[in-house]
């Protein structure tokens, strides 16, 4: 990938460069990292029109992950030796964890925008901050979820990863205190149609997937929409799979009331619905809170290249802005390595059956 300029005779001088992560191949989640992308781009022409970073114009130095660690941390390798100012992006939360150790090391400045382990670093970094939410708390928030809506036998169709992995515990650990219960199966050694075995064995009224998409998420969904035993059991995806408009594409009907986490508002803020309308000009569909997330690093990442001395870690702390979706600051949550917004504002949304390119907010972070 190349540089992207983003509106740069908007400003002057030689610009200030900022290298992207992003999935843009397969096995990546190429939607998402498009979606991150656009973002990014509307967020850079926004800025440049502003006056860019001290009167620099600010640019994208973009690299595909594809939801490759290894691959990451070349790129962030490769970033630091181009003289890039900070690094930013990435959705799947191995990759950015792995890039954000190099980051680290190297000292330098990295935002991720849609990753959520909570153990994004393996210590505390000064180098390191995070727009999404911690796992620990947007997954908290899906638990309460499954209880209000009276699902306390869960069961969770896994893939091994250490981002799945961290979810299950996650609802676990706020399941079972309050009555709950989960049933764990291994989706790599089960078919869909043995994942359906196992559910109607487990008694579960719900079932998680903590897979990856579209497979095997598609051809699971499908499986038990066609399984007359589950026709009463809730589908749900709380890593966001059913967000983005190639769910609706694939499964039609049957990708419809799957409960899912989204980081958006009730009501977007003034320059949200303006970033809204830019970005369904940019993508030709509607934009997913990716898209926003993507917008809202470069806002953020402009506002602290402005406050950071040269050669000094960049100071989150001082860092205050109005995105998207609220204001933005940064603090140091307990159990959390990195500096964190804390917290976006989280949903519990599905696609609506009777419209399946609608969303329907079921629970939000306030009602929790």
């Amino acid at each position: 990938m190349g540089t992207a300029a983003g509106g740069a005779a908007q400003v002057g001088g030689v610009g200030v460069r900022v290298g992207v992560l992003v999935p843009l191949s397969r096995p990546g989640w190429v939607g998402a990292g498009r979606h991150l992308l656009a973002g990014m781009e509307l967020g850079v022409r926004d800025v440049n029109r502003a006056g860019g970073v001290a009167g620099r114009p600010l640019e994208l130095v973009v690299r595909d992950t594809a939801a490759d660690p290894q691959r990451a941390v070349a790129a962030v390798d490769e970033l630091a030796a181009l003289g890039v100012a900070a690094v930013a992006g990435e959705y799947h939360s191995v990759v950015a964890r792995a890039a954000a150790a190099r980051a680290d090391a190297l000292g330098l400045p990295f935002l991720c925008s849609s990753a959520v382990l909570d153990a994004l670093t393996e210590h505390p970094t000064e180098w390191v901050a995070r727009l999404a939410p911690a796992q620990s708390h947007g997954w908290r928030v899906y638990a309460d979820f499954l209880l209000r809506a009276g699902h306390s036998r869960v069961a969770v169709a896994a893939e091994p990863s250490a981002y799945w992995a961290s979810g299950a515990r996650i609802l676990r650990e706020h399941l079972v205190p309050r009555g709950g219960d989960l049933v764990e199966l291994d989706a790599r050694a089960l078919d869909p149609a043995a994942l359906c075995e196992e559910v109607v064995g487990a008694r579960a009224t719900a079932l998680l997937l903590l897979v990856g998409h579209p497979e095997p998420a598609v051809p699971i969904v499908r499986a038990v929409r066609r399984d007359p035993r589950l026709t009463g059991v809730m589908v749900g995806a709380p890593a966001g799979q059913p967000e983005l408009a190639e769910w609706a594409a694939l499964l039609g009907g049957d990708g419809a009331a799957v409960p899912f986490l989204r980081y958006l508002p009730e009501r977007l803020t003034p320059l949200g619905a303006r970033v809204d309308t830019a970005l369904r000009e940019r993508l030709a569909e509607a934009p997913s809170f990716v898209a926003f997330e993507g917008y809202d690093t470069v806002a953020v990442l402009a506002e602290a290249l402005r406050l950071r001395p040269p050669g000094a870690a960049t100071p989150w702390a001082r860092v205050a802005v109005d995105g998207t979706r609220g204001p933005i600051r940064f603090s140091r949550p307990p159990g959390v390595s990195v500096w964190q917004w804390a917290w976006p504002p989280v949903q519990v949304v599905d696609r609506d059956p009777g419209r399946p390119d609608r969303f329907r907010v079921l629970h939000t972070a306030e009602e929790a």
